[in-house]
């Protein structure tokens, strides 16, 4: 199955093919021609197109001057195993509702500290099986906790 850790790995080639399938798949021979084959989910779709794309998609974001920024990536979901951090926007007030105080603070410690424990909270709270995946500090059980108390 097609994960974050495999298309790190895969942006480590100097070159990728792929081939293919389209309805009922692949002609049987081809199969030990290939290195691997890599399924993007457990469904059905009309051809293999569309995954290639995704893969490449999420492959080409690991190459170095793809992103206009090259710490992009390593902020994104599941590059190290959680979600990632809410995200903000212009205007600072939409509708009542305000961007975190601490993203407006200058402080890029905090920042960094308040992105982290907000993918560990969504995590938690999304996808609770990646944290079953992931080697916790200490400092990450405690935040963990202090998002299971009420309030």
């Amino acid at each position: 199955v097609f994960t974050q850790a495999k298309a790190k790995e895969l942006a480590s080639y100097e070159q990728l093919v792929f081939i293919c399938g389209h309805y009922e798949g692949f002609d049987a021979r081809i199969y030990p021609l290939a290195d691997e084959a890599i399924s993007i989910g457990d469904f059905v779709l009309t051809g293999g197109e569309l995954p290639a794309m995704v893969i490449t998609d999420a492959v080409s974001r690991m190459l170095p001057g793809v992103l206009g920024d090259a710490e992009s990536a390593p902020t994104d979901s599941f590059y190290d195993g959680l979600l990632g951090f809410p995200q903000y926007t212009r205007p600072r007030d939409f509708e009542g509702m305000e961007v975190p105080e601490v993203l407006l603070s200058g402080d890029h410690a905090k920042i960094r500290q308040w992105r982290h424990e907000q993918s560990l909270r969504l995590t938690q709270e999304k996808r609770p099986d990646l944290l079953a995946k992931k080697a916790l500090s200490d400092e990450d059980r405690d935040i963990l906790r202090r998002f299971e108390q009420p309030g």
